[in-house]
């Protein structure tokens, strides 16, 4: 059940029962909390975050990766098992893996890009920008397949599809395009460098969106506004749907009972 590249990833949302509980979860209900949360290393995941949510939808949210899908499911498992089970209802998920796009340029053709965008084919200028290209490309690839999760205190987490009605239909447009517009899209990424961290995962053939969105970043200011530069690029306006929004601050199992007054 290993892919041959990348990690299974799982994204979940929970809301207290508080319609089921007289108050505070119990000592019993706490520590299963916490014991879900920091698993033991025989059965913990590569990589595990939480935040509390803001809104109304959910009350926190669990991402979870792995090369094992019963480690990432297993963070679920233990959640919803007594005695803590009974005290939470899951709102929403998200199953995906992740992957290297096919939109991720070879050395080959970045090159062909700076020569269409005006670089001289001969020159040091363009020899300097596709050897620095080469140099990074296998470590910015490990990081799609197998990233770490910035200790950042904001994330926003939401699915999206490509738009496949007439006249907007991604599938049928030949790559060429489909590639120029999304080179546009990551152009538009690049001036939140520094500032938001993305993930994208891929849920074809497994859950009902086709993508999954991670955004991690420094401010939740910066949330809003990489979403909103990128929605007016034509991938994104005139070919993308977004599913329900989450958006969460980074907490320990602790915070999270003390900020849903639960603890």
């Amino acid at each position: 059940m290993v892919p041959e590249h990348g990690w299974h990833c799982g994204h979940y949302f929970y809301r207290f029962r508080r319609d089921q509980l007289d108050g505070p979860l119990d000592n019993r209900q706490r520590q299963a909390f916490t014991n879900a949360l920091t698993p033991a290393e025989a059965v913990r995941p590569s990589r595990l975050a939480m935040y509390w949510i803001s809104g109304h939808e959910c009350d926190f949210g669990v991402m979870v990766m792995d090369e094992d899908p019963a480690k990432v499911d297993g963070i679920h498992q233990a959640l919803m098992a007594p005695p803590l089970g009974k005290a939470l209802e899951p709102a929403w998920s998200f199953v995906s893996l992740s992957e290297i796009s096919e939109y991720v340029p070879s050395v080959e053709q970045y090159r062909e890009r700076l020569i269409r965008e005006g670089a001289g084919k001969d020159s040091p200028e363009l020899r300097a920008k596709v050897n620095a290209y080469e140099k990074r490309l296998p470590m910015m690839n490990r990081n799609r397949l197998y990233p770490e999760f910035p200790d950042w205190p904001a994330a926003c987490f939401y699915p999206m599809n490509k738009s496949r009605v007439p006249g907007a239909n991604w599938f049928s447009e030949p790559f060429s395009l489909r590639n120029q517009m999304m080179a546009e899209h990551a152009q538009s990424g690049i001036a939140f460098a520094g500032k938001v961290s993305q993930l994208i995962s891929v849920g074809v053939g497994l859950d009902d969106w086709e993508w999954m969105v991670t955004l991690w970043s420094r401010n939740p200011q910066f949330l809003k506004d990489i979403v909103y530069k990128m929605r007016f690029d034509e991938a994104s306006a005139k070919y993308a749907e977004f599913g329900p929004f989450y958006v969460g601050y980074r907490a320990t199992p602790e915070q999270i009972l003390k900020h849903c007054r639960m603890g």
